[in-house]
């Protein structure tokens, strides 16, 4: 049986591209090869590019809002039309179980387009300003949003489509053009945008896709490239900073999200089984791939010890399978390069003088799944807040739990990180769990909860978490430029 190959997608057409290089794309779950990618040169990128500007001046640069959010509601269609097509090339690049896959990203990536299309459809322009003149008489000035033009999009692998579609939808929304480059190691899922696109009624060269890597490829010929207009980037910190460098020669507008080392607070007050609950989802869901995900877990001394054993009970009790086995509970690390940065963290938390409280290694698994990116839950305690450990973003199912003994240390130790993308606090005195939120530095905080996320809301983080804010009308700062056109009465 011959491997699929994984095409770029430019001005509506797939294509293997003049550049012949090509890379394969293979399973987390067992290793196996899933695609054939076609890498995308300098050629292609400039393509894409042609074509997502002329793009701007051809019908879709003429169409209304309410013309462009027909078309992105009949994406959301045809995305949950063709379901199954876009849940096995999620669940092949990511090994991600069946079930949140179906029941949650899946509808999630489709909803984006419906959300940010009525957003546009609710904005209103504020009325004129008037100022008086000089010597009679008056000017209105009004003010109007345009889109930015042509945006270079960079995803990561960790929530392909939904990452993709979060920042598509709003760019589109708002009339701009877009090329996407999706990570190397999740190819399959974006480059099935393009057909759907298609069928949408979308004109081509509004959304194109090409494959690639970073530097010296499709992801830093597409930063570089002066037909773009801004880039928004999701992933590490120091891809962002490189990002920003190369944007900056033509100073390209940049959003970032980016890293982060994420606490949580619990204290004694808290409802001690949700707590623990909701800690052991922060920490492993997705097998702990969240940007968002809890790696510092700060506990109030006096319920140390029963917080520690019910993480451990839940870390535990998630089942590595088959990601279409219905027992399933844990996938793969993205990839064995990853898995390798993972066990390279498990021997320093060792050799730093860690208590392995669970995990700390391999799991056992069937012989079909033994190639795979497997690694166990772990949980970690007695390291000093100094440790690389503690400080440093692994991006993986472990977390590090130390305990505090007063409100002011765990709000300290929570804020020092370098980071600054997300925190949760659980506490039922509705009083203190406001005080704390308030004085942690992050973008997003969470009381007694986690993952609640409204697509209407901000979304972005302190220092080098980021630069710039995603999410309802805060992705319209991002995708439109604002004029202000002065009418003398």
């Amino acid at each position: 049986m011959s491997t699929p190959p994984i095409l770029n997608f430019i001005d509506g057409h797939y294509t293997e591209g003049t550049s012949g290089r090509t890379f394969e794309d293979r399973s987390p779950v067992d290793n196996r090869l899933v695609g054939i990618v076609h890498e995308a040169g300098p050629a292609e990128v400039d393509a894409a590019v042609t074509a997502a500007k002329q793009a701007l001046e051809g019908p879709w640069g003429r169409m209304n809002s309410t013309e462009r959010a027909a078309l992105l509601n009949r994406v959301a269609d045809l995305i949950m039309e063709q379901k199954d097509a876009f849940i096995a090339a999620e669940i092949n690049d990511t090994g991600k179980p069946y079930g949140p896959t179906a029941q949650g990203e899946i509808p999630r990536s489709a909803d984006q387009f419906r959300v940010f299309a009525q957003i546009m459809l609710d904005e209103r322009a504020p009325e004129p300003i008037e100022t008086p003149l000089p010597r009679g008489g008056r000017a209105l000035n009004y003010e109007k949003r345009v889109p930015k033009g042509v945006i270079a999009t960079i995803c990561p692998w960790n929530l392909p489509l939904i990452m993709a579609t979060w920042k598509l939808a709003p760019a589109l929304a708002c009339g701009n053009t877009v090329v996407i480059k999706p990570s190397e190691e999740t190819p399959a899922s974006v480059t099935l945008l393009g057909k759907v696109m298609n069928e949408a009624g979308i004109p081509p060269g509004v959304v194109n896709v090409v494959h690639g890597f970073g530097v010296g490829s499709a992801g830093q010929l597409l930063v570089q490239h002066k037909g773009v207009d801004a880039v928004t980037f999701t992933g590490e910190t120091g891809s962002g900073a490189a990002i920003m460098q190369d944007a900056a020669r033509d100073l390209k507008d940049v959003s970032l999200e980016l890293g982060g080392k994420n606490p949580a607070l619990i204290f004694a007050d808290c409802d001690l089984e949700k707590a623990i609950q909701g800690t052991a989802m922060s920490a492993f869901h997705n097998c702990g791939q969240v940007c968002l995900g809890t790696e510092r877990v700060y506990v109030e001394r006096s319920i140390f010890p029963a917080f520690v054993e019910g993480l451990k009970q839940q870390a535990e009790g998630l089942r590595p399978g088959s990601p279409f086995d219905k027992e399933t509970t844990l996938g793969p690390l993205s990839s064995l390069k990853h898995r390798d940065k993972a066990l390279t963290y498990m021997q320093k938390a060792v050799e730093e003088g860690a208590e392995v409280i669970t995990g700390g290694g391999v799991p056992e698994m069937p012989s079909e799944l033994v190639d795979g990116a497997w690694v166990q839950p772990t949980i970690w305690t007695g390291l000093p807040e100094t440790s690389a450990v503690v400080q440093e973003e692994i991006f993986g199912p472990f977390c590090h739990v130390q305990p505090f003994d007063a409100e002011d240390e765990a709000i300290a130790m929570a804020n020092n990180t370098e980071y600054g993308l997300a925190a949760a606090v659980w506490s039922q005195d509705k009083e203190k769990a406001g005080r704390v939120a308030n004085q942690l530095k992050a973008g997003v905080i969470w009381v007694n909860g986690w993952m609640i996320r409204d697509l209407r809301t901000p979304f972005g983080g302190f220092n080098k978490s980021g630069i710039g804010r995603e999410g309802g009308r805060h992705s319209l700062e991002f995708y439109t430029e604002i004029k202000n056109i002065c009418v003398v009465q």
